[in-house]
């Protein structure tokens, strides 16, 4: 897809991501280095991926530097990687060639995934997808992408943890709310990224309403142990008492 056919938002957050991506070679090639996955955040070990990957074919929708797809890989699965940012792609590339994993990575848009219908049996995004995509978008797409009873998972930041964040990244989250549930959509932040995000019910009736049966909702704490993340807005005191993120496992009907 040309760049002028691209969304506005999609734009944005391709200037983004390929600015900053020197920021995430040094956690993405400590990710590949990994056999066991770790998620979110705090690396907590909570069970996102099914048990049995093998020979399931997979889309991984904002894969970034690749870590999630070569996981999947590393399990006898047939990934896919789409993300918006061909500087995160390059990564992604380097690394498969350093551990000896290929599989398809593509430059583009994940709400608008070059692939036929029913394609796949798994649609999988960590942050990705799951907070840089208008979900109104990309949640039908990925309905379209899965084949009948194929399973949808993203992992994306908590609706507390984003109704508590300040706009000023700097700043840690607080224990008030700063923004209104209400009409909670698009969040256009002052360094430019658009992320997107929904209240609980408005997720679950997008879901409905794209042909996906809600399996699961995973809210994921701080574990007692844990020191503060690198990022500002998960300060580890705050999120052991609140919920920093939460895992989504939905099944196509």
């Amino acid at each position: 897809m040309e760049s002028m056919d691209l969304p506005p938002h999609v734009l944005a957050n391709r200037e983004y991501w390929d600015a900053t991506a020197a920021n995430w070679v040094a956690p993405g090639e400590r990710s590949w280095a990994q056999d066991k996955p770790s998620w979110g955040v705090f690396q907590v070990d909570v069970p996102v991926l099914p048990e049995d990957v093998a020979g399931l074919d997979v889309i991984e929708l904002g894969c970034g530097t690749g870590y999630v797809s070569a996981w999947l890989a590393r399990r006898g699965a047939r990934p896919v990687g789409i993300d918006n940012s061909a500087a995160q792609l390059a990564t992604a590339r380097r690394l498969q060639a350093e551990h000896g994993i290929e599989f398809p990575l593509l430059h583009g848009n994940a709400e608008q995934v070059p692939y036929p219908d029913a394609s796949f049996d798994l649609a999988v995004s960590e942050y990705g997808a799951a907070i840089w995509c208008d979900p109104y978008v990309w949640i039908p797409e990925a309905a379209r992408l899965l084949r009948p009873g194929g399973r949808l998972i993203f992992l994306c930041n908590s609706v507390a943890s984003i109704l508590c964040a300040p706009d000023d990244e700097a700043e840690p989250s607080t224990e008030r709310m700063v923004r209104p549930q209400r009409g909670l959509h698009r969040l256009a932040w002052p360094e430019g990224s658009v992320e997107f995000h929904l209240g609980h019910g408005d997720m679950i009736r997008l879901l409905h309403d794209s042909g996906f049966q809600l399996e699961n909702l995973t809210e994921i704490f701080a574990p007692e142990d844990a020191g503060d993340s690198p990022f500002n807005y998960a300060p580890a005191a705050w999120a052991r008492q609140w919920p920093v993120e939460e895992v989504w496992t939905a099944r196509r009907i």
